[in-house]
């Protein structure tokens, strides 16, 4: 990703006014991609189930039914996946040869090996260059072709409870000092800082990026892992350091190892917790979202994540990039319809997400005339001045190499794997595949 052109691009769209940016299903046919009224069958898999992703899954369920509207001879059957239960799926039906026609992708690394698989077809015949986040492409092509279209732009800040906050006199912290000390504090007072379900991982890895941002500046975990740099850096041996003093602080919810991030959410969302660390994929939890109080949104602020005394990297250098993106199965038998289909659904996407659900977009949209929550602007503001995006780190790696990285990350977490049997266990990973 070519992230000094993405930033810079975005800020100069912001100023100008712009955006940048269980299970469920209806029932399959077992005849192929004919249903019982001889209709075109394009299979879609996503990750917004209702529960818990209200504002994105009634997005995509609204725009499948105006797509169905304007093609009556098309239908779009769709099976609906929570996060990590769509990982494991994918894989297996990958290795079968069996995927939807239509799914979701991360970027980068996590994209490649399905490219590399012919398991993805190509999507440059529908890809409309400007429509686009300069960079957000980028991180779905390979060998300057797409085969994924994004959807999702995203920064993660830290949100906290505003309310719990003033309760013990705190303010939000812009240091990493004032951080540990608002730790400290809650901690001492029997509330819980932080919620955490680092049974997921990458959850986790999220923490450890941003210390390892904030010590070393934004290239040294990323030099790391392109390999013009080591994963024993002092810097990130040190950020480890500082996530395991987190832990025996007592910074995360009891408990964290094992639960979901879904799991962790409702402690924030319960206000059980004080602050929670996630992607603006959140944002309409405190926005937009029927489904949550506006009590409970009118308590929530978020902050960056703070600077680190000494440390090479500033406020304004972020975790975050292209969320998911849309791909298209190289072995569909209905390729034209699911391109089709595709292509609309980004474009929809794009106009509806900002003022439906305050969800950032990875199309250019023009919302001068839309009545966008404070939160949501703020965010935006932050978008355009940002000074480096740091692309999740298991995203940048491969497939086993990720695995090695967020099983250490749970490692650590969970005192099994010291900062320095953390960094040398990354480095041998990486090196391995160079």
């Amino acid at each position: 990703m070519k992230k000094k052109a993405f930033t810079s691009l975005m800020s100069l769209a912001i100023a100008s006014g712009l955006i940048l940016g269980g299970c469920s299903s209806k029932s399959s046919s077992d005849d192929g991609n004919k249903s019982s009224g001889d209709k075109t069958v394009v299979k879609m898999m996503h990750l917004w189930p209702e529960g818990s992703s209200n504002a994105q899954y009634t997005i995509v369920d609204d725009i499948i039914k105006a797509y169905e509207d304007e093609n009556p001879t098309v239908d779009i059957q769709t099976e609906i996946l929570g996060n990590e239960q769509y990982k494991e799926k994918i894989k297996v039906l990958s290795a079968s040869n069996e995927l939807p026609d239509v799914g979701i992708t991360w970027a980068a690394g996590y994209m490649k090996p399905f490219v590399d698989g012919n398991k993805f077809t190509p999507l440059d015949d529908i890809v409309k260059k400007d429509q686009f986040v300069a960079g957000t492409l980028d991180a779905f092509s390979v060998d300057d072709s797409a085969y994924a279209l994004p959807l999702e732009l995203n920064i993660t800040p830290v949100y906290y409870n505003k309310e719990i906050f003033e309760k013990y006199n705190l303010d939000a912290p812009k240091t990493y000092d004032e951080f540990l000390n608002v730790v400290k504090t809650l901690v001492d007072n029997g509330v819980t800082p932080v919620t955490l379900g680092n049974k997921d991982r990458w959850t986790g890895s999220m923490w450890y990026m941003y210390l390892a941002d904030r010590i070393g500046g934004p290239e040294t975990l990323n030099n790391a892992i392109n390999r013009s740099g080591s994963f024993e850096d002092p810097a990130l041996v040190k950020a480890a350091e500082e996530l395991a003093n987190l832990v025996d602080m007592g910074a995360f919810v009891k408990g964290f190892n094992g639960l979901s991030n879904d799991e962790a959410k409702g402690y924030f969302m319960n206000e059980q917790a004080a602050m929670y660390l996630m992607a603006t994929w959140e944002l309409p939890n405190y926005t937009t979202s029927p489904d949550v109080a506006q009590e409970f949104k009118d308590k929530v602020g978020y902050f960056k994540f703070p600077t680190y005394e000494g440390g090479k990297g500033d406020i304004d250098s972020y975790v975050g990039g292209p969320g998911v993106g849309l791909f298209v199965s190289e072995e569909s038998k209905v390729k034209d319809e699911a391109k089709k289909f595709v292509s609309y659904l980004v474009e929809e996407w794009g106009k509806r997400s900002v003022t439906d659900a305050g969800v950032i977009p990875a199309t250019v949209v023009d919302t001068s005339n839309g009545d966008l929550d404070q939160m949501y602007i703020d965010i935006l503001n932050d978008l355009g001045s940002a000074t480096n995006l740091t692309l999740y780190a298991d995203v940048q790696m491969s497939a086993a190499v990720a695995d090695v990285h967020l099983n250490q990350i749970q490692a650590l977490f969970g005192g099994q794997s010291t900062p320095e049997e953390f960094t040398k266990t990354q480095e041998e990973a990486l090196a391995a595949e160079k």
